[in-house]
């Protein structure tokens, strides 16, 4: 089993005839995804060659969704177009947009959450600003290299792009059931909380790593949800314990003001609602491979 993706998931890329949505869908295809369809309303009725996989392009979500029975969408557009391509994505009520999108307006991602949020949630959105998520061996719907893993029985929820792809290879050998990059904006689309809550009800998931970083509060509220909500394992790691006070550290949202949002404030919030947490990348891998024996 695996959370939010699957091997029976069918995948429309939005922006698939561009540079970066082609690479990847072509990556997405190599791995197994089961990319149906791509949407670009100029190019409506063409199809695009991938080493021989025939990918027809739709002019709409709501178009692809009807004709291909497409219950996930990967967003590879432009900042200045990805409110639209996901509020289209909404109003299609598909069931996962995966926002990769970097450089998306914060007024923007809070439009289009409001907007999911009235429609009842039907949407679930991943990013923006994301690698997206894998189940290997399953389906890959983003920017994740499917290579540097393999299936297993360790659920991951980064912030960062990077580490998730470290904590990938490092545990390679034991392998994932499902790794969520969920990206490091102020506003997201799923929370740490939200892949909190789906390892804890999946089956094959036994234990949960958990990736953050400085700034903000995710972490700590995580924290709190897994001391009152989850039974399972989980190992924790923060990214930024050397960043200086006030510095932005590569995401929008890793900003520290004052006391608030330190890595060491989250690493005391983790551990005191029972986390073990790693001081590096190395160090959160090797207590991971403790709790599986």
């Amino acid at each position: 089993m695996a959370i939010f993706l699957n091997r029976d998931s069918r995948v429309l890329v939005q922006g698939m005839t561009g540079a970066e949505g082609t690479k990847h869908t072509r990556r997405m295809l190599a791995s197994g995804t089961n990319v149906v369809g791509g949407v670009n309303p100029r190019k409506a009725g063409q199809s695009v060659d991938f080493d021989g996989t025939e990918v027809p392009v739709l002019g709409s979500v709501a178009e692809g969704v009807k004709a291909t029975g497409a219950d996930v969408t990967v967003v590879f557009v432009p900042p200045r177009f990805t409110k639209d391509a996901v509020e289209e994505a909404i109003e299609a009520e598909i069931g996962l947009a995966v926002v990769i999108t970097e450089g998306v307006p914060v007024h923007d991602t809070t439009a289009v959450w409001h907007l999911a949020t009235a429609r009842g949630n039907r949407t679930r959105i991943i990013g923006p600003n994301c690698p997206g998520l894998i189940s290997p061996g399953q389906s890959n719907a983003g920017i994740i290299p499917a290579d540097i893993t393999r299936p297993g029985r360790i659920g991951l929820v980064s912030k960062s792009g990077t580490l998730t792809y470290q904590l990938m290879y490092e545990l390679r050998d034991l392998g994932f059931s499902t790794a969520v990059g969920i990206g490091g904006d102020p506003v997201i689309g799923t929370t740490h909380i939200d892949a909190l809550a789906a390892f804890e009800e999946d089956p094959d998931t036994d234990v949960i790593v958990m990736i953050g970083e400085i700034g903000g509060d995710a972490e700590e509220r995580a924290a709190a949800y897994v001391r009152d909500h989850v039974s399972k394992p989980v190992v924790g790691y923060v990214a930024g314990f050397t960043a200086p006070e006030g510095r932005t550290m590569g995401h929008a949202g890793a900003i520290v003001s004052g006391s608030s949002g330190t890595a060491a404030a989250k690493k005391a919030a983790l551990e005191a609602a029972g986390v073990r947490v790693g001081r590096t990348p190395s160090e959160t891998a090797r207590l991971t491979r403790e709790l599986l024996g």
